[in-house]
């Protein structure tokens, strides 16, 4: 715990997605929220295959679902949302007249079903 999940679509090329999984790890951990840097544990996504509206135009997104364990509140996580955007956004050179939209999700999961085991530390 936590999981995170980047979703990004496939014609943003400048994207560097190890880069900005550090980056969004860095920013998760200066939340003071998670006891150990080795508990986040991120992956990235690119999407072949997507639409964005129905317009022929040229566009893109960078979608992040942060999966945390249930039980803090709204506040702490708008601040976790909150670090995650500012991160998203500056991810790159997004280049000019491209449509590309970031989007952050909290998701509490459930803490009395929640298992985890850790072997090699």
């Amino acid at each position: 715990m936590p999981h995170l999940h980047v979703e990004y679509t496939a014609n943003l090329a400048e994207l560097e997605p190890r880069k900005l999984l550090l980056r969004l790890n860095h920013a998760l951990m200066a939340t003071g929220q998670f006891a150990s840097e080795a508990d986040i544990k991120a992956r990235a996504s690119a999407l072949e295959v997507y639409q964005v509206g129905t317009a022929p135009a040229e566009r893109a997104f960078v979608y992040a679902r942060l999966a945390i364990l249930s039980g803090r509140p709204d506040a702490v996580k708008k601040a976790l949302s909150d670090a995650m955007l500012e991160v998203l956004q500056g991810a790159a050179a997004w280049p000019p007249g491209l449509d590309v939209q970031f989007g952050v999700e909290i998701v509490d999961m459930d803490r009395p079903s929640y298992g985890k085991a850790r072997l090699g530390v």
